[in-house]
């Protein structure tokens, strides 16, 4: 599959110049071709919600559905719902659904777990595939905690060596003693995209598989698996997929490399034959290889449904009103606060940005509480980061020109 092209956005250049912001969020809003998915969302009226890479909006289809999972297919159904509801099968059915928004084919994908446990598996595997000789694992040097740390983990457990590298040095450092490369897509603090398509070539030249993390860029930014022969991902789907808290991750795994995955966790749920019982274990095959035990139903079902609000989107078209979105906060940013208020440290070129702005104030951890407590909720990042995430299927061009102005207020004093 190859990897969707963000199209030039059909709403007016945000930084082009209008009689009013006003004016200008209001074009923006109604050019949006999105903005009809905001009603699939339950969002409140008094609240400018720009903490969806944290965790996304309810979909509104989700308490209904959930409902029906409880009372019918567990509570009428009951153990019938394994083969009547298909509970078994959807692992991979779910799977199939996240495939196409990471640019992925049908059987590469199975959900469960955590996005933590998924690295573990995907890390361990892929270090399995390579020679001994091969005896480092490069990991991002500022990934997400719980990346090092498995990482780390992982490296004990193989008996390879752990080598942190900021991740634009990765593709310079992968070498013949490179087993595996560990990435983040996007810097959870600084919202800065690394170049996947770059660095996953250059490990690959250096015969190395990689496995990319994308938390942070799944439902937001187009990653293209297929298009750039990715390995292995891991990916949460609390964010912008919306699935709900502690919702299950997803692996991906490519085609080729489905038959070779060899789990450092294989459950009797990646068995070939489950209900055999064996003592000995023989892999699923497909993406099943990377189940583990007894699916999380209830989490994995409302997953599902929250999915539907997907249906009919482009995700080229959501990158296009990302852009447009980070733009135009930014533009505001600067016309509404003085210079080094808040400067922002996430990259300015779009080759280089997620769909999260964070900014720097010496006072950020007491600002996101005065700016939570004034409807604008993003969040803080140790020591100085204040985030702001942007979710194109609900956040609004209104919503980011009421944010800097609340900003504005909160950080200077002023009326705005």
């Amino acid at each position: 599959m190859a990897e969707p092209t963000a199209p030039e956005p059909t709403a007016p250049d945000p930084t082009a110049p209008d009689p009013t912001p006003d004016a200008r969020a209001a074009a923006l809003d109604a050019a949006d071709p999105l903005r009809d998915r905001r009603a699939a969302f339950v969002l409140d009226d008094d609240t400018v919600y720009l903490d969806g890479n944290s965790l996304g909006a309810l979909p509104r289809a989700v308490p209904g559905r959930l409902a029906e999972v409880v009372t019918h297919e567990w509570g009428r159904l009951r153990i019938r719902s394994w083969t009547e509801s298909g509970w078994w099968t959807a692992p991979e059915r779910v799977g199939d659904r996240i495939a196409p928004l990471v640019g992925s084919g049908p059987g590469q994908v199975v959900v469960g777990d955590s996005t933590s446990v998924n690295l573990f598996k995907a890390l361990v595997a892929a270090v399995r595939t390579v020679p001994d000789d091969r005896d480092e694992i490069l990991v991002d040097a500022a990934s997400f905690p719980t990346d090092g740390y498995l990482a780390r983990s992982a490296a004990r457990l193989t008996g390879r060596a752990l080598r942190p590298v900021p991740a634009g040095g990765i593709a310079a450092a992968a070498g013949p003693r490179t087993a595996v490369a560990l990435v983040n897509h996007v810097d959870y603090r600084t919202g800065e995209l690394h170049d996947l398509p770059g660095i996953t070539a250059a490990v690959h030249a250096a015969g190395a598989p990689v496995v990319w993390d994308l938390c942070h860029s799944a439902g937001a930014v187009p990653v293209g698996l297929d298009a750039h022969r990715v390995d292995y991902a891991v990916g949460c789907t609390y964010k912008y997929l919306n699935g709900g808290p502690g919702a299950p991750a997803f692996l991906a795994v490519r085609p080729d490399r489905l038959a070779a995955f060899d789990s450092p966790l294989p459950g009797w749920n990646s068995h070939a034959d489950p209900f055999a019982m064996a003592a000995d274990h023989t892999p699923a095959d497909g993406a099943a290889r990377g189940r583990v035990g007894t699916p999380d139903i209830l989490s994995l079902l409302a997953l599902d449904a929250a999915l539907d609000v997907w249906d009919g989107v482009d995700i080229a078209a959501v990158r296009a009103k990302s852009l447009a979105l980070t733009d135009f906060f930014l533009d505001r940013v600067a016309a509404e606060l003085p210079p080094g208020t808040a400067p922002s440290v996430t990259p300015a070129d779009h080759a280089r940005r997620g769909s999260q702005i964070a900014l720097r104030h010496p006072d950020a951890a007491a600002v996101t509480q005065r700016l939570i407590a004034a409807g604008v909720v993003g969040d803080f990042r140790p020591p100085d980061l204040l985030r702001f995430g942007f979710t194109p299927l609900y956040t609004s061009f209104a919503d980011v020109l009421r944010a800097v102005r609340v900003l504005r207020r909160v950080t200077l004093g002023a009326e705005g």
